[in-house]
């Protein structure tokens, strides 16, 4: 962790410079009484143009947006230059989730759902993250180019939502006692026609990580073995304490919910970190996508107005291709759809 860092104790309350309300940044932070180190991220106006710029369902936003947390406090510990990405494939109403984090700070998102069993889904009152996810499976990739090779972890989805797949994950893969808590919900401003509502998101990965005790060690003194030790039961539970509202409160920051829930034990935070909302689609990029199509799939492609249209999935901008710069006779219109 980085050296610049503020010690918080159990005397003289939030420690000064602590930011009200930071959002779109990453905060690590070790609670040392307890030999537990975490993170936390508060998403405002990334999370929302992610959200809004695609008018999903308001709990199709909510799932995505837990994705999006986890995926930030996941991909924002990695030590190199890449990509991290949480993909879902399931059979649920939400068969599809994607998100990238390119470190070290750029986010992008997107779903993919049924209309009509999510309506469903909320008629029954089945709208929790489980729920509209169903069964499958989740992917976990690190990504860090292509002189490197890739490593992936793939966690069954068994009916729970993303905190437990985190759970599941650490528990089989990392063999680390981990604790999760993921929300996503709306902020209201202003009034009448100046009322203004915006997604956030939140969230608290806290581990235990004893000095000599990683590893299978590790694993044996936290909540899966058969003597659980006192600083992770402790630890466990401070952070089941948790709300919802202390993830994603803009007047509440991060160090203020760190030091509710450890003054008594002492806890350090380190230098934030800043996530953005960045999509990596332009134009050289959909046309080198493009020339590797055969000649009668680009043909398929033109429109009845001679022109190919492509809309990216992550940030919706759209590109208008005349068919000559992927190599078609430019308004060519043989063999489009009709």
């Amino acid at each position: 962790m980085s050296a610049a860092s503020k010690q918080t104790g159990a005397q003289g309350g939030v420690p000064a410079g602590a930011r009200e309300g930071a959002d779109d940044s990453v905060l690590p932070f070790a609670a040392e009484g307890l030999d537990v180190r975490g993170r936390t991220v508060r998403l405002g106006p990334s999370i929302d143009l992610i959200l809004s710029r695609h008018g999903y369902p308001p709990v199709v936003s909510r799932v995505l947006g837990e994705a999006a947390a986890l995926t930030v406090l996941l991909g924002s510990a990695l030590k190199f230059q890449g990509r991290f990405q949480l993909q879902t494939r399931s059979d649920g109403p939400v068969s599809m989730v994607v998100v990238d984090f390119d470190t070290p700070d750029r986010l992008r998102a997107c779903a993919t759902f049924d209309a009509d069993k999510v309506a469903a889904a909320e008629a029954a009152g089945e709208t929790g993250t489980g729920a509209l996810l169903g069964h499958g499976h989740l992917a976990l990739t690190i990504d860090q180019g292509a002189e490197m090779s890739r490593y992936q972890g793939i966690v069954a989805i068994e009916g729970g939502g993303f905190e437990d797949a985190a759970h599941t994950y650490f528990r089989q893969s990392e063999q680390i006692p981990t604790r999760v808590r993921l929300a996503v919900g709306e902020e209201i401003s202003g009034a009448g026609e100046a009322r203004h509502t915006a997604y956030r998101a939140g969230g608290l990965m806290v581990q235990f990580l004893p000095q000599g005790g990683e590893g299978a060690a590790a694993q044996s003194a936290g909540d899966e073995g058969d003597e659980v030790d006192d600083r992770w039961r402790e630890a466990h539970l401070l952070v089941d304490t948790v709300e919802d509202h202390e993830l994603i409160d803009s007047t509440v920051s991060s160090e203020r919910l760190l030091y509710r829930l450890f003054h008594e034990r002492g806890v350090r935070v380190f230098e934030a970190q800043g996530v953005r909302e960045a999509c990596r689609c332009d134009r050289s990029r959909i046309l080198a996508t493009l020339t590797r199509f055969d000649e009668d799939d680009r043909r398929a492609m033109v429109g009845d107005d001679g022109r190919i249209g492509v809309t990216c999935e992550f940030c919706s901008r759209h590109y208008d291709i005349d068919p000559a710069e992927i190599g078609l006779e430019s308004g060519s219109q043989e063999g489009s759809t009709p």
